[in-house]
């Protein structure tokens, strides 16, 4: 497993086994985030996605785009009240896979956040390695409280 940086630590919630931003790149407070998911031989869901051909799964990938989002919607909220939050996915929409995402690849995750009202976010995302586009979806979350 690859270790993730510290601020994506301090900016989400998600812990091992279901951390999939390893690195935050660039982001442009409350519009877009530039992040890394390294896709390692040794992630466990890959033994069985597909033995002897893994293949990181498609609603991974759209998950990973849910947390680079999250991360995106925490930069633009301060810290105190964000520590009381959490951003659920609502809907997924247009979600396409392009080409299959192997293992010893770093996905980049370009999210961009298209329209914010109130609590609620829609995003687009593309997902890249070496350039080439593997994934786009769109998509909708919520702030809610923790408790």
């Amino acid at each position: 497993m690859s270790q993730p940086s510290k601020e994506v630590l301090k900016y989400l919630p998600h812990r091992e086994p279901f951390l999939f931003v390893d690195e935050i790149i660039e982001v442009d407070e409350g519009n877009s985030i530039h992040a890394i998911k390294n896709v390692l031989p040794t992630e466990d869901y890959l033994r069985g996605h597909f033995p002897g051909n893994p293949v990181m799964p498609g609603v991974l990938i759209v998950e990973a785009f849910g947390q680079a989002a999250a991360a995106l919607t925490a930069h633009g909220i301060d810290r105190e009240t964000y520590e009381n939050k959490l951003v659920f996915l609502m809907g997924i929409e247009k979600a396409r896979f392009r080409n299959p995402v192997i293992p010893d690849c770093k996905l980049e995750l370009k999210i961009q956040a298209i329209r914010t009202h109130g609590r609620v976010w829609k995003y687009k995302g593309d997902a890249f390695v070496d350039g080439k586009k593997m994934a786009d979806a769109q998509w909708s979350a919520t702030i809610v409280d923790k408790k």
